[in-house]
């Protein structure tokens, strides 16, 4: 049942992107229900216009928009925060989820959907988050390996060139998980942190993707993030911490 307990102070915000009336009124209505605040959005110039002056916990958005198509918000909202990026779409191609996931969303819900999934979807994006933050400690903040550097509190990722990339939250737990424990086999299951794992999840598997497009020398033959087959991941490289 929604709880009653939350304070104004503890509640996350989440921005919901959709200029179908019907569905953002239902949205609203759950999300309200379950104690969360929202603002709605009917188009993706005014949320860009809102992104610039207050960071939500969660943008919620649509991938058909009336002036722009959802994956442009999706760039634009990870070049300005590290808040959770949930697609709320009738798109329901493998594609157009595959393409949701490659631009930077934590996960992907078709229309029409289960009202109590979308907030059980929305509680995991947001407990991964937490998760992620919390782990962010002074002591244990950069990661070293192979001259990259891992900023856990601001979720960037420095080249040895001294190029910095911008992770999504997704991502930046992943990479979290296996510079936490380089040298072992961890299974798509541990690494999102989740139990129970549909088969037909291929989450993971986009998110390592986009990680070794980025620090790999050829992304196709993986020396850095190697699969171990019928087993899981593991990443070979030495880490230090600071």
């Amino acid at each position: 049942m929604p709880s009653s307990s939350l304070t104004t102070q503890n509640r996350s915000l989440i921005y919901l992107v959709e200029d179908d009336e019907d569905v953002g009124r239902v949205v609203v209505r759950v999300l309200e229900d379950f104690e969360f605040l929202v603002e709605w959005f009917r188009d993706g110039a005014s949320v860009l216009r809102k992104l610039k002056t207050e960071q939500p916990d969660l943008c919620i958005l649509d991938l058909g928009l009336p002036d722009m198509d959802g994956t442009n918000i999706i760039k634009q909202v990870s070049s300005l925060h590290n808040c959770g990026v949930l697609v709320l779409t009738g798109r329901s191609h493998p594609f157009d989820r595959v393409m949701g996931l490659e631009m930077g969303s934590d996960d992907y819900v078709v229309k029409p959907f289960e009202p109590r999934e979308l907030v059980a979807r929305v509680r995991s994006i947001l407990r991964r988050s937490r998760t992620a933050n919390s782990h962010a400690t002074p002591v244990r903040r950069y990661a070293r390996f192979l001259g990259w550097m891992l900023d856990c509190a601001s979720n960037t990722l420095t080249a040895p060139d001294g190029t910095e990339h911008l992770l999504s939250t997704a991502e930046t737990q992943v990479l979290r998980v296996f510079v936490d424990r380089p040298h072992q086999i961890l299974t798509r299951e541990q690494l999102l942190g989740q139990r129970d794992l549909s088969p037909m999840d291929r989450s993971i598997d986009v998110r390592i993707s986009r990680i070794r497009r980025k620090i790999e020398d050829d992304p196709q033959n993986p020396k850095i993030i190697k699969t171990v087959y019928g087993a899981g991941y593991m990443f070979t490289a030495q880490v230090n911490w600071s």
